[in-house]
């Protein structure tokens, strides 16, 4: 699965712009990061990624349009919600930064804010957007210390909903596809590493 991710990651970010959008807002908007969080990131080595959703955060699974909560998850059969953001928000972001070998082990330290996915009441009708909202700090591995951040991240992905969502899904690009390499592909692209910033500048 996580082979699938990266080559799925990589083929993204050779030829396309993160699919972005604001809720109720048309999918073309811009990209909420546009250029890279930390220019530095081509010496690190990432060995590992922490993410932690807190039990804090509120959590339904009233089927209605727009529930009020937090985290709203319902792309998987049902279980402890918390975990299973944090399972999939892991797996994306290992696999986007899985191109970072430079020679300073760091691990990425992640703190969700927001995770709020589509009910079944809208992907069944209109659709909506996938919002997600996080702090993201780097660590230098040996030390402890804080190497970059905290940054707060905002990122947003169209949801799909109707009959565009069954064809989606039947294609193989379900929602936890489709926000697994959108975050994947949004670390690529928010820290590149040497091979990546050189083909950006020829670019």
């Amino acid at each position: 699965k996580i082979c699938a991710l990266v080559l799925v990651a990589a083929g993204l970010s050779a030829c396309a712009t993160i699919e972005t959008a604001t809720r109720g807002a048309p999918s073309a908007a811009a990209p909420v990061i546009s250029s890279s969080l930390s220019a530095r990131s081509a010496d690190w080595n990432v060995v590992d990624v922490r993410v932690n959703v807190p039990e804090t955060l509120s959590t339904t699974e009233a089927n209605m349009f727009y529930p009020t909560a937090n985290v709203i998850w319902r792309g998987e059969p049902y279980a402890p919600r918390h975990g299973q953001v944090a399972r999939l928000m892991d797996d994306a972001m290992t696999t986007g930064l899985a191109h970072l070998r430079g020679s300073q082990d760091v691990y990425f330290d992640i703190t969700v804010r927001r995770f709020h996915s589509v009910t079944e009441k809208a992907r069944a009708y209109t659709g909506g957007v996938h919002d997600m909202i996080f702090t993201l700090t780097v660590i230098d591995a040996k030390t402890g210390a804080a190497l970059h951040g905290p940054v707060f991240v905002e990122t947003n992905l169209k949801a799909y909903g109707g009959r565009t969502a069954l064809k989606a899904e039947r294609e193989g690009r379900s929602q936890k596809v489709r926000i697994q390499t959108h975050l994947a592909v949004l670390m690529q692209k928010s820290f590149p590493n040497a091979a990546l910033r050189q083909s950006a500048a020829l670019n």
